[in-house]
């Protein structure tokens, strides 16, 4: 990268501003500095990234800048004069030992192993959420899972709730208040029909249990088969719908109980996975549609089309149908009202969607009556309050086709994530009676251990993905331990965990007592990688791609490996320093599960 000239950075005490955030944002705010002073008359942004070759980290701006000032009567003669200018001005600081310049005006920043080391010393003393990222917003919306009332949730459910679940926690532990919302489908016409077959098939519906109802997919397939069979019930079933969004109180009662019964069944799923939720379903926006409509008619958008009431958008043959020519509201016309909801009342100032890739065309097609509506900016401005759709693929059979059971039905998710557990079990218990430690475990344990692996590598071979790829959905593959699987990181984070156990040292009392050197090469990667787990964070949560984390946890544990067996840790004379790392790693990649939804586990 041509000629380089090297510069030392003078340490100085920072101030508490400069601490906040992560690495690369301090190191942002330093370059931006530097720039202010560099070239004070143009406006420009830091860009910094993780150096892989020649430091730790890299500032970009001269090229950029060159294009912008040459010709101008600047006195820079090159990019690498700007780039040398940067790194002259660079603010004295702690964080940096050292910076040079190469070819084109890189400005290669190596940080201060002491500054490193202090970093992770203060995370173990006042805790990983030190490390936590700032984010652009104060409040999201994510809108995720959202079944449909009397339906089984399927595998694309899952992958929803999943997904949405670990934004969300990547988006709380960044400081954010998210409304976590379960946009279930519980208004719409099929209810006509479930509520006149309930009343049929039991007159005495208001006194029986939900189990006399049964396996509400069997009452579904049953009233719906009457539904195309026998034309007098289905012209009640459409009566029904209209008594029901007529507000008619035994037509309400009988939607509630049928609502109840299916909310206790998505419950089974949610609590194996341990997802919180907040319902606000499409009954919920109902009554705010008229008004919402109303306030997009008064502004010109909405044109009549063929009997139906349409808003036409720029660059789709087809528009967008906001009621229908029956006049009735659809899925569009509440997902208006459920927006201007979130902006309005909610204030939410990033609202995200968690559905398959295949309603794309669906929400770019709202978000664009949004922007016409002027309720969103736009995008090019990147400014608040914004949306976003996060799809996702499919999840495919070892045939590669969609995902099902041998009778073609959809896969029921609480059979799948039970059978996920009682493979860990069996594999656990096959293990331990092997090497003959099975009487180290309570039963207990054992249930626990099995949760945590077996639920964690559903959730795992999902999300290490980047979401819009398809996945081929393997028990054998998932439960393995070996490679890029959660088994794997268990057993990893459980090593670590052995490792400090077996010192008999007292870790607490050591990181208040002892300090972190890295003077070992292979200590300084581990360390350095540890500090960038901030923007990794941060990264995930501005691009929505929860595999970054999974990338930077399995890389991790990697790098812990080979500082392991590279640095002898305990009885050698860095052992205090060594064991301080062992620590870091380990609470660094508990944040991480955490961050996944997976339980960690801390002997295997």
């Amino acid at each position: 990268m041509g000629d380089e000239t090297s510069t030392s950075v003078a340490p100085q005490e920072q101030d508490s501003t400069v601490r906040a955030g992560s690495v690369k944002q301090q190191l942002s705010r330093l370059v931006l500095s530097s720039l202010r002073a560099t070239v004070p008359d143009v406006e420009v942004e830091p860009m910094v990234e993780v150096s892989a070759k020649f430091a730790d980290y890299q500032c970009n701006n001269a090229m950029g800048l060159w294009s912008k000032v040459k010709g101008s009567g600047t006195s820079f003669k090159n990019p690498n004069a700007i780039g040398q200018a940067i790194a002259k001005n660079l603010p004295s600081s702690d964080i940096i030992e050292s910076t040079s310049v190469a070819g084109p005006g890189f400005v290669n920043i190596t940080l201060s192993n002491r500054w490193v080391a202090q970093r992770i010393q203060d995370m173990l003393v006042n805790g990983i959420k030190t490390w936590a990222p700032t984010l652009p917003v104060k409040r999201a919306v994510i809108d995720f899972s959202s079944p449909n009332i009397a339906k089984e949730m399927h595998v694309g459910h899952l992958r929803s709730t999943i997904i949405g679940d670990t934004l969300a926690r990547m988006f709380e532990f960044s400081n954010v208040d998210v409304l976590r919302r379960n946009h279930v489908g519980d208004w719409g016409t099929q209810f006509g029909m479930l509520i006149e077959y309930l009343f049929e098939k039991f007159p005495n519906w208001k006194e029986i249990g939900s189990q006399a109802i049964g396996d509400l997919q069997i009452f579904y397939k049953a009233s719906k088969h009457k539904f195309d069979n026998d034309a007098e019930f289905k012209a009640r079933a459409q009566q029904g719908v209209v008594r029901l969004q007529g507000g008619e109180e035994k037509y309400r009662e009988a939607w509630k109980k049928i609502c109840d019964i299916s909310r206790s069944e998505f419950d089974l799923v949610y609590k194996r996975l341990n997802v919180v939720l907040e319902e606000k379903g499409e009954s919920f926006y109902n009554p705010h549609i008229p008004q919402v409509l109303e306030e997009l008619n008064n502004k010109g958008l909405i044109k009549e089309s063929e009997g139906a009431r349409v808003i036409f958008i720029q660059g789709h043959q087809i528009p967008l149908i906001v009621v229908k020519s029956d006049g009735g509201f659809n899925y569009a016309s509440t997902d208006l009202a459920a927006l201007w909801y979130r902006l309005n009342v909610e204030q939410a100032e990033w609202i995200i969607y968690v559905t398959d890739v295949g309603q794309q065309q669906h929400f770019d097609m709202f978000f664009s009556a949004a922007k016409m509506a002027g309720w969103l900016p736009d995008p090019s401005e990147k400014k608040f309050p914004k949306t976003s759709h996060v799809g996702f693929g499919l999840v495919l059979g070892s045939d590669g086709k969609r995902f099902r059971t041998r009778s073609t039905e959809v896969v029921r998710l609480v059979e799948l994530l039970d059978e996920a557990k009682s493979r860990s079990k069996s594999e656990l218990q096959q293990r331990l009676n092997e090497n003959g430690k099975i009487v180290d475990w309570t039963d207990e344990e054992l249930e626990q251990t099995s949760e945590a692996v077996g639920y964690g590598a559903v959730k795992y071979a999902d999300l290490k993905n980047n979401r819009l790829t398809n996945y081929t959905f393997s028990f054998e593959q998932m439960l393995s331990d070996k490679g890029n699987t959660a088994v794997y990181l268990q057993y990893a984070h459980a090593r670590i965990c052995s490792i400090i156990r077996k010192s008999n040292k007292d870790v607490e009392e050591l990181k208040m007592s002892g300090a972190i050197s890295l003077d070992h090469p292979d200590e300084r990667v581990l360390g350095l990688y540890l500090i960038r787990f901030a923007e990794v964070v941060e990264e995930a949560c501005t691009n929505l791609l929860p595999n970054v984390v999974c990338e930077y946890l399995y890389n991790l544990s990697e790098m812990f490996t080979k500082f392991y067996t590279n640095c002898q840790v305990v009885g050698s004379p860095e052992e205090t320093s060594r064991l301080l790392l062992c620590q870091a790693t380990a609470v660094v990649m508990r944040q991480c599960f955490n961050l996944l939804g997976i339980t960690p586990v801390y002997k295997l």
